[in-house]
């Protein structure tokens, strides 16, 4: 994991404020490993609890497992050897977007709509985004802002 700490001994993990979400955004970059997307959705999970999304709720369990999904495909699909993910999550009040950035532009996932369903030779993954469509509000994805890749991005909304 790496992130953008002012110290090596800064522990702190990097959150503000949004003048657009009123809950708060957390973003930071993982290695490009199982280990990181497994770091990442164990994050997300702990941020939410802190921002009142409490463990347990169906919010809070479509969420983690919506930015678990896309860590996933970022390290499965995305990966560049020697380059990191990044993660970004906002929550507003009935809404959390969690966005995934990687630095592998040439291989781009489906736009929302044109995914197929499952197909047989899918048995032990492939079905990523098929989740992140059945329980996401939106997603879709961008070129990544500034630098080489893709942004992957789902909302949730939540009462």
């Amino acid at each position: 994991m790496t992130s953008d700490n002012l110290s090596p001994t800064d522990t702190a993990q990097p959150t503000a404020v949004s003048p657009y979400f009123d809950r708060g955004v957390f973003t930071l970059r993982f290695t490009s490993t199982a280990r990181g997307a497994r770091l990442a959705r164990r994050l997300v999970a702990v941020r939410l609890d802190e921002w009142g999304v409490a463990y347990g709720t169906g919010a809070h369990e479509t969420v983690v497992l919506v930015a678990a999904e896309l860590a996933t495909n970022a390290v499965g699909h995305g990966h560049v050897p020697g380059r990191d993910f990044h993660l970004s999550l906002r929550v507003a009040v009935g809404l959390a977007r969690v966005e995934v950035s990687d630095t592998r532009a040439e291989r781009v996932p489906p736009r929302p709509g044109e995914l197929s369903g499952p197909r047989p030779e899918l048995s032990d993954g492939g079905r990523g985004l098929l989740i992140v469509d059945a329980l996401a509000d939106r997603w879709g994805w961008c070129p990544r802002p500034g630098a080489p890749g893709k942004t992957v991005w789902a909302e949730c909304a939540f009462p």
